[in-house]
């Protein structure tokens, strides 16, 4: 096991220094705000409803720690685009050189990016993996070993991938086999049950990458359901945007798809545990009935995620001609993302039942028959 995560991390190094991207940014820093003033926005031609804040904003942070700036934050009335800001708030710092050299305050230009608002993150990060050790106990130790892993492969490995151009549909692929090997092994140990519920996920996941694929081209589908990808593809038009789609769908699909495989590979094993007379034909049986009881909540529990992601659109659909909505480019996203997700999922009931009765069973009967020699020498 310790080999296996070294090599792991010797890899995902070597892909981080391989697509590593040569541009040089400054970091964001942290900064307060020491006062507001408001100034007539009417001379702007912004808009009737735009309002000027000159926000007094102190550096918290970095080389300009200390030094205070005037920053212009305009207010447009659209609630989407507006930061509002208060006295004492914290503030994200965005920080850009005005010349060659970056050495005096009079180098950069500040702008207020955003609310700072990772501390509320981290807060409820914490509560969440103090409640995970103290209800999972040692489960909950690999659980989060398995989030952490699953976190970095998807941005030190996933991410240079497809920013360097790499096919997205294969790198979300072999991204998702990776956690799964790392995240199953992890929890269940290295045995037959989890082999069986690897594979079964592993084969669910390229058969959802053709799902996809076929998905986005017959439904025409562009790759751009949110303003996120304009925003990237502004900065990277390169991009194959339709491959970063199909991406999307894997990864999504992906924690259903474990869970599914690993429930019907554990139940195969404990209903063999239970009976060691039946054949490969009766634990696959038994796999299959335990799965059409998972596929109803996985199905319905997918179909959830995506709707409740996507509740302003539902809440739009009350305006808009139900035709015209159903053949939006965006809803269509969502829906067929949804159906590609739960396709996948009752896909993966059949295949994860027959791998897992045919493993369990070959895996038991030679240890059985190794330990009867044993015993016999």
């Amino acid at each position: 096991m310790k080999k296996f995560i070294v090599i792991l991390f010797l890899f995902l190094v070597f892909v981080q220094t391989c697509y590593a991207d040569d541009k040089i940014v400054l970091p964001s820093e942290t900064g307060i705000v020491e006062s507001i003033k408001y100034e007539d926005a009417e001379d702007l031609e912004q808009g009737e409803q735009t309002t000027k804040q000159s926000v007094t904003v102190k550096v918290l942070t970095g080389n300009f720690k200390g030094t205070e700036r005037i920053i212009d934050n305009m207010l447009t009335g659209n609630p989407a685009y507006d930061i509002n800001l208060s006295k004492g708030d914290k503030v994200v710092l965005h920080v850009e050189p005005v010349s060659d050299t970056v050495s005096t305050p009079e180098d950069v230009d500040f702008f207020i990016a955003d609310i700072k608002r990772d501390n509320q993150i981290y807060i409820f990060t914490g509560i969440f993996f103090c409640l995970l050790l103290l209800i999972g106990k040692k489960k909950g130790l690999t659980s989060i070993i398995s989030i952490i892993s699953t976190i970095a492969l998807v941005f030190f490995m996933l991410m240079p991938m497809i920013l360097s151009g790499f096919c997205p549909i294969a790198s979300a692929v072999l991204t998702g086999i990776l956690s799964t090997v790392i995240t199953i092994y992890l929890v269940g140990g290295f045995n037959s049950k989890s082999s069986s519920a690897i594979i079964g996920t592993a084969l669910s996941l390229i058969f959802a990458g053709g799902l996809s694929m076929l998905a986005i081209y017959f439904a025409h589908l562009t790759g751009f359901a949110g303003e996120e990808n304009m925003f990237l593809y502004t900065a990277r038009p390169d991009l194959v945007f339709t491959g970063i789609l199909a991406a999307s769908m894997i990864i999504s699909a992906l924690g259903a798809l474990m869970d599914t495989a690993v429930s019907i590979a554990s139940t195969v094993n404990e209903i063999y545990e239970t009976d060691k007379s039946l054949t490969i034909k009766q634990l696959f049986k038994s796999g299959m009935n335990v799965g059409r009881d998972i596929i109803g909540t996985m199905s319905n529990t997918l179909i959830l995620v995506y709707l409740g992601s996507a509740l302003p659109l539902v809440l739009l659909s009350s305006n808009i001609d139900m035709n015209k909505f159903f053949n939006l480019n965006q809803v269509a996203t969502e829906i067929l993302s949804a159906l590609t997700g739960s396709i996948a999922i009752l896909a993966c009931v059949p295949a994860t039942a027959i791998i897992a009765a045919y493993l369990i069973k070959r895996s038991k009967q030679k240890t059985d028959f190794d330990l009867k020699q044993i015993n016999i020498n």
